[in-house]
């Protein structure tokens, strides 16, 4: 579900205060997550947000940056951090071992592109600049 955006200074709109009359009864066994600091929820029929970790290496230390495939990522924007992983609020996957007949086909000049997504730490230790790149993605749970 998305959610909807609210009128000029901030007020609902009347099909969005229709909308939550209509789901008030059934709000308590609907799932809840947080979006922008509060709660909202979800439609029982509404796929689970789907979340990636990338779990950090023990020696980085904040401050440190992101980025997911070279883009610089902001942090509560793009991600939070939360016992000691990345939290994405989208799915990640990293391209395993290329099968023979992609392999094959590649080597004769046919591509294809699978999702391959790589995300890269910066951090500074004693000083000096250090980057850690390709962290590994944790399997879907």
């Amino acid at each position: 579900m998305k959610e909807r955006e609210t009128g000029r200074a901030g007020l609902l709109r009347a099909e969005d205060v229709a909308y939550a009359a209509l789901c008030a009864p059934y709000a308590p066994l609907m799932p809840r997550r947080a979006v922008g600091g509060r709660q909202i929820a979800l439609a029982d029929n509404a796929p689970m947000p789907v979340h990636s970790v990338v779990p950090l290496p023990a020696t980085v230390r904040p401050p440190f940056e992101v980025y997911l495939n070279g883009v610089h990522q902001e942090l509560g924007a793009d991600y939070v951090v939360r016992d000691g992983a990345l939290i994405f609020e989208r799915e990640l996957k990293k391209e395993g071992k290329l099968p023979f007949w992609r392999w094959f086909m590649g080597a004769w000049g046919v591509g294809s592109y699978g999702q391959n997504d790589s995300v890269d730490v910066r951090y500074e230790v004693d000083g000096r600049a250090a980057l850690i790149e390709g962290l590994e993605i944790a399997p879907p749970a």
